[in-house]
């Protein structure tokens, strides 16, 4: 299994590297901290990541070393500079006082190795037990977001009567956050039973890396061991480009009804796992503030409320790949441990807080 990733590595993101460029220096912390403020302005955003670190601080102390996985609060964020938002106010730690319906929108190629991940889906279950229901959308993995949107939409047409009143919540991770874009866009009637978006590691406005690939390096993924994906309508790759993805945004304005919010991975260099070493140099040729696949302004859908720069690659946030494959875990995927959990339970909690507030 360790030679197909491997190869499958080469395929889709060795071809897509753009050679051995040179690589700018990161910026300094003040650099750093005065450019954050920057991409804040730029993007009209509303920086709240004070009061998140306080409530994501809580729950890690509350669960300690209980937790799969566990980083102190310091290691688990990126420091960036000042924050705003923190309040002091006591956190919420018992069950959900809402009843929300977060439904969930996974991103490039899952279904082609969620198989083989034999997940246990235990962040969800985490959650679970204080009230919040996930739900997972089965997109199409090697689909355009257009034809995900469709598949969007009528998921939330299916859903149980009893389901009507609860207001939806949707999390889109990686490429799950333009399939949600668009179809908040294209079909009003989800945007009316939509109260927020959340987007973690989100492809918000696509990635140098799908500038210089094509739809067959993505095919590749239908070769896991176990994959349940076909290729789909051939638009994955296409719906990721930089272009496409920014002249999506100038021409759809985001429903007012709705609020968005971003969570950007931007992890220390030496959390970058080893098989993601390649993209994420090649993506430091643009910017050394990238995920390994997604470069850290391009996460922040505009207007949004900046809740956080997690200190984790893009895919330890989001593929816990190292829990269910040791020998891979401590070889190619080295840096996959994160506190899934512990991050989930506060971006819940979080949220009501938040929404609650904006009510």
């Amino acid at each position: 299994m360790h030679t197909f990733l491997r190869n499958l590595q080469t395929g889709l993101l060795a071809i897509m590297l753009a050679g051995c460029a040179s690589q700018p220096e990161a910026p300094t912390a003040e650099e750093s901290a005065a450019e954050v403020a920057g991409f804040i302005a730029t993007d009209r955003l509303r920086d709240d990541r004070g009061r998140f670190r306080e409530v994501y601080c809580a729950v890690l102390e509350r669960h300690g070393q209980t937790i799969p996985d566990y980083r102190s609060c310091t290691e688990a964020l990126q420091d960036t500079g000042p924050e705003a938002g923190a309040t002091g106010e006591t956190v919420n730690l018992g069950t959900t006082r809402l009843n929300p319906l977060f439904l969930l929108v996974p991103g490039l190629g899952w279904e082609c190795f969620e198989e083989w991940l034999d997940l246990e889906y235990s962040a969800p279950r985490h959650v679970a037990q204080y009230g919040y229901e996930i739900r997972q959308i089965p997109v199409a993995g090697l689909s355009s977001s257009a034809n995900n949107a469709a598949i969007i939409k009528a998921y939330v047409d299916d859903l149980p009567a009893g389901d009507s009143d609860r207001p939806l919540v949707f999390i889109g991770y990686s490429k799950g956050t333009p399939d949600i874009l668009e179809a908040l866009v294209r079909y009003p009637d989800v945007a009316a039973r939509t109260e927020a978006v959340l987007s973690l590691a989100g492809s918000v406005k696509g990635s140098p890396l799908a500038d210089k690939a094509t739809q067959e390096h993505a095919n590749l993924l239908t070769h896991v061991p176990g994959s349940q994906c076909d290729e789909g309508d051939g638009g994955a790759i296409e719906s990721l480009k930089t272009e496409v993805r920014q002249a999506w945004l100038a021409d759809n304005p985001l429903p007012d009804n709705v609020r968005f919010y971003s969570v950007v991975t931007y992890p220390d260099k030496d959390r970058v796992s080893w098989i993601l070493r390649n993209s994420y140099k090649a993506l430091s040729g643009v910017d050394p503030r990238n995920d390994t696949q997604v470069l850290i302004y391009d996460q922040m859908i505009p207007g949004s409320t900046l809740v956080a720069f997690i200190n984790a690659d893009h895919w330890a946030i989001a593929v816990p790949v190292s829990r269910q494959h040791a020998f891979i875990g401590s070889t190619l995927v080295n840096h996959n441990d994160y506190p899934r959990e512990a991050m989930l339970e506060a971006l819940m909690r979080y949220l009501e807080e938040d929404l609650a507030r904006q009510r």
